[in-house]
Parts: structure tokens; sequence; C-alpha cells
């Protein structure tokens, strides 16, 4: 049997079958089982921050899982200690802040939405097209009816309403709302950037009610848009905001931390998780910030994302409508629903783009993509939108 054959044979049928086998990496590049090389402009959807088999995280994860790979967290451990003070001192919590870590998005998420229980709410406000995981917690804050119908009825008490207009949001925030839940940059929809000031308003709207502002920076955060976290971008302090993905630098890592009074709302024994804040995924997370703050990785990514959106953009070409996004979480919208024609011909030129809605190419790639690459994936984007 073939790869494919034995995906079909032993795996739940929850992905669909991918019809390419990754054997190794080497910074923003793949290998296949065939020896193929590929240009990774998806990075493992975000995750992989500093590409594949970064020295740094390599000895990171090398030297701690050879120390003590896992302690519960019924004992303290070093590196989730240190990492929790340092994610808090890049949001600028000036010792007024908490962290809760655990091992993916979903997961943070679903802390998030524990932790907006504790206000004495219910009632929860999301948005239309927000993606925020497939737990049934997460889910319940997805605002994507196909991926929630199959599995209803979900958690209660969400109230979804469109992304980026004030109005709505003006319309159903009230004193019984416990949090509006929010992504900066809807990712999974498409990169669909919110009008200027929205993440100001749900600050001001939210504050006014006693409601959490909770931003949900699973793919903007750790330097994915040019700054540690988006909402540093917007000018906004949230009460909460998730991390994973990027966290982990390939490793499975989700944090969820909490500012001001927010922090205080969990109470002990009120959540929990057996892998949380593992040694061995923290020293990776060390890692990844540490060279990305060492590397001036943040300036990078706000550098060659622009570089990219502008070749793009200048290519002109009648299929091309625009680019958004910032940084390196960019979305490239199309006249025509083609992004999977698209994406399927770049993979046979050796280039790994993700068409994520039928109109939208979505590339999310290592912070450590260098300018000769990106130069490459723009001039070789007509060619794919074309075949």
């Amino acid at each position: 049997m073939n790869d494919q054959q034995r995906w079909q044979a032993a795996m739940m049928d929850n992905y669909g079958t991918p019809g390419l086998t990754l054997v190794r990496g080497e910074g923003a590049h793949v290998w296949d089982a065939d020896g193929n090389r590929y240009l990774d402009l998806l990075a493992g959807i975000a995750v992989n921050a500093l590409g594949h088999a970064h020295p740094a995280v390599v000895a990171a994860v090398t030297g701690q899982i050879g120390r003590i790979a896992h302690t519960s967290n019924l004992y303290i451990n070093e590196p989730a200690l240190t990492l929790a003070e340092r994610l808090l001192d890049l949001a600028g919590a000036d010792g007024d802040g908490r962290v809760l870590f655990c091992n993916s998005g979903a997961e943070a998420n679903e802390a998030a939405f524990k932790l907006s229980r504790r206000t004495g709410r219910t009632k929860v406000v999301a948005t239309d097209g927000g993606f925020h995981g497939r737990t049934m917690g997460a889910l319940a804050l997805t605002g994507q009816p196909a991926k929630r119908a199959p599995f209803e009825p979900l958690v209660p008490g969400v109230v979804h309403i469109p992304f980026g207009d004030v109005d709505a949001l003006e319309a159903a925030i009230d004193d019984e709302t416990a949090a509006f839940v929010v992504e900066p940059v809807q990712g999974e929809n498409g990169v669909v950037v919110p009008p200027e000031g929205y993440l100001g308003a749900a600050r001001r709207i939210t504050a006014e009610h006693g409601a959490l502002l909770v931003l949900d920076e699973v793919q903007t955060g750790v330097g994915r848009l040019g700054t540690w976290f988006a909402f540093q971008q917007a000018g906004v302090v949230p009460d909460v905001f998730t991390l994973a993905k990027g966290l982990g630098g390939g490793l499975p890592l989700g944090a969820c931390v909490a500012l001001g009074p927010a922090k205080d709302l969990f109470e002990p024994g009120q959540h929990g998780t057996t892998f949380g804040g593992n040694p061995v995924c923290c020293a990776a997370a060390l890692a990844v910030l540490d060279t990305i703050a060492a590397d001036g990785l943040l300036e990078h990514a706000s550098a060659v994302g622009k570089e990219i959106a502008a070749g793009v953009e200048a290519l002109d070409h009648p299929l091309v409508s625009g680019v958004r996004g910032a940084g390196l979480l960019l979305g490239i919208t199309l006249r025509e629903a083609v992004s999977a024609k698209a994406a399927a011909a770049a993979q046979r030129a050796g280039y790994l783009i993700n068409p994520i809605q039928p109109d939208v190419i979505r590339i999310a790639p290592p912070l450590v993509l260098d300018e000769a690459d990106a130069q490459r994936f723009v001039a070789g984007l007509p060619t794919w939108l074309e075949a």
C-alpha cells in the first residue's frame, strides 16, 4: 500500500486524505518522501515560526528532554515559569497578569470561555466567520455554521454578530454579557481584516458593560503580524488573549493569558490540563521568543510581508483583486474561485500555499522566510493562477 492507502485504512476520515508525505524540513523548506523540495509558505498552519529544524529549537528541546520531560502541574518546572513571565513582560502586564498553559489553540479558547463564566454571566458574543477551534466550547464560539451544524446543540449562550461591525457590537453587548471573543484578523475565514478602530471600539464597549474583551491571537500572536501580539498594533489592552500555533515553534503548546482583574477569576481546581506547561514545549517556546527578538524577526516579518503584498499587487494580474493581512499572514483575494487549482499547480512547482477559501489564497510562512524565496513565490504566482 502507498501512504494514502495506509492513511485511509488507519486514520479517521476527519481530514480527508493528504496527498503529500513530508519527511524532513530545514528553514522555510521541506522535502517529501521522494526527495522533492518545497518552499513551505504555510508553516504547518502558522505553527513553525522559525521554520523547520531551527538549531535553537533543536538545542532547547534536546537539552530539556535530557533533563526532565514532564512534571505535571503538581510541581513547578522552570521553563514554564520563565515562559509565563516572558509572555507577561511582552504583553506589558507590569506584574498584573497570569498565564494558563495548555496544548492547543482550541484548549486556550476553551479556557477563556470557562474563565468568562467566572464573571457570573453566561452570555458571550462572538463573530460570524470567526474560527476558535473544534472542541465543543470553542466550536460554540466559532461563527462558521457548516462546522457547527453536525454537532449541535452546542454550549448555549453564544450570540454571533457580523465581524467588524461596531453598530452590531453596540447592540449585542449589554450588562449581561460575560465576554466578547474575537480574532484581530480572521485567519481561517480567509485573512479578513476588520476596519481600523474596530478593536478600539470593542475595548470601549466591553469596558462600558463590564464584559471581558477576549482576543483570540492563536494565529496572529508570536510575531506573525510583525509585532508580538496584534493588540499592540491596535493600541488596546484586552482582558484575556489566547495563543498557540507559533508559540511552541512546532511543538504543541497553547496559552490563555489574563490581564488585570481577569487574572484572578480562576481558583484552584477550576481548570487544568495534564500536559499544559510541559517543560519540553516551554523550552522550545523560550527558544522561539529568544530567536525572534535576537534576529529581529518582528521587523523582518513586517518588511517581507509588505514586499510580498506589493509584489503581488504589482503583478496587476486579472485574477487578483487584492492582498489583505499584515506581516506574514496574508490573504491573496481572487476574482474567481480558482485557489484550489492554483495551490495544486504551486505544489507541483515546489511551493506549498493554502487555498483557505475558494477565492482566497492564504500564506503564513515561517518568519525566517528570506526575500529571495518571497520574490520567487511572487514571480511564480501568475503561472499557477492560470494553470
